[in-house]
């Protein structure tokens, strides 16, 4: 992971991107490391002439992973499923502000736990809420498309 943060540039708007050469290995990765990924998913690697390394298959589903998030120009981080987040970065995480996580954890939506008089969330609870958003999003959106479709609108 510190190779990848090492070649990471920040911007001005402190988002970070990917210069051409590492969009470049990280697509030439991903053809490689499936090449020489074994029946049972594993990775081997030799380090030198005398140690190699392999690596287990659910570690190497998150490595090939990762390269290819990084081949299509996203920037890739791993967050442990029982992580506890702080309201503030759960917001982050979703994408909204911090008083409007907090109402969605008020009405329920999200499951929350107390440590004192601070709100701690789950990682998992968050995605999870974040991918049901998601799937109500596209939902409506298919629905929006059929009425469209229905009234001749054009789409």
């Amino acid at each position: 992971m510190k190779y990848i943060q090492s070649k990471l540039k920040r911007s001005r708007a402190n988002t970070v991107r990917l210069n051409r050469d590492d969009l470049r290995l990280a697509e030439q990765s991903v053809t490689i490391f499936k090449r020489y990924t074994d029946r049972q998913g594993r990775l081997s690697f030799q380090i030198n002439k005398k140690e190699s390394v392999v690596i287990p298959a659910v570690a190497a589903r998150l490595f090939e992973e990762i390269l290819i998030q990084l081949s299509e120009g996203n920037v890739a981080s791993i967050l442990p499923i029982q992580k506890e987040l702080t309201t503030q970065q759960a917001a982050e995480l979703l994408n909204v502000s911090r008083p409007y996580l907090i109402s969605l954890v008020d009405q329920g939506k999200i499951p929350y736990r107390k440590v004192g008089t601070h709100r701690r969330i789950y990682a998992k609870d968050i995605l999870a809420f974040k991918k049901n958003d998601e799937q109500q999003r596209s939902s409506a959106l298919d629905e929006l498309v059929r009425e469209a479709q229905k009234l001749n609108i054009g789409y």
